[in-house]
């Protein structure tokens, strides 16, 4: 079984945290006000967190190789992208790839909103995401631009094949609103973690989120 499989099969946890509480009840008071109506579109994306005072995150990205091989606490999360709340939000480690990430992510979030439209980058681009969340999760459409994978041009298979033919252009300029809620999110909160582990940097994150 891969990655993807493992998390897109992984049951549901007995009893959800206070976190995830909370968010439930934040939609589902939105649902009953005029702040959420009609097709909801989410966009997910992706960030790197800090836990010590050298960025292992930015040293990755620069290509400083005595840093490399640190790793950092990776976010990913949903946006929605009429009013900017997050709808969800996971906590990884980096560096790894985004599209199994995509998978829990969506779950979690149309638990608390009915998204009719996810929007995502090409990190998070798979045949296996297209389908999970049409097929499993009843989302209408997905917008996840095409990844080539090292200049192939065709798409072979069925919903990265409609990527290829009839990319929403305009739809998908919509993602952005995923980076701005990741900068109001480290410019108001910063993108350094106190925590040293996984599990106390989980919970300043969501501490954070709701924040938020």
């Amino acid at each position: 079984m891969n990655r993807l499989d493992a998390l897109q099969g992984a049951a549901a946890p007995p009893q959800k945290s206070l976190f995830y509480r909370l968010l439930d009840a934040v939609f589902a008071d939105a649902a009953q006000q005029p702040l959420l109506g009609g097709k909801q579109e989410a966009s997910v994306d992706s960030t790197g967190l800090e836990a010590g005072g050298r960025s292992a995150h930015y040293a990755h990205r620069t290509g400083q190789k005595r840093y490399q091989l640190r790793g950092w606490p990776k976010l990913t999360l949903a946006c929605h992208n009429a009013s900017h709340p997050l709808i969800h939000a996971l906590l990884s480690d980096g560096p790894s790839q985004d599209a199994p990430m995509l998978a829990p992510v969506l779950r979690g979030a149309c638990r608390r909103l009915g998204i009719d439209r996810p929007l995502a980058d090409g990190g998070y681009d798979s045949e296996s995401n297209h389908a999970y969340a049409r097929e499993q999760l009843g989302i209408r459409s997905t917008v996840i631009k095409l990844n080539k994978r090292g200049g192939r041009r065709w798409a072979k298979t069925k919903y990265r094949r409609q990527m290829y033919k009839r990319f929403p252009v305009r739809k998908y300029r919509q993602r952005v609103q995923a980076e701005s809620a990741i900068s109001r999110f480290k410019r108001n909160l910063t993108s350094v973690l106190r925590g040293r582990s996984r599990r106390t940097q989980r919970i300043e994150v969501h501490l954070r989120v709701d924040h938020e």
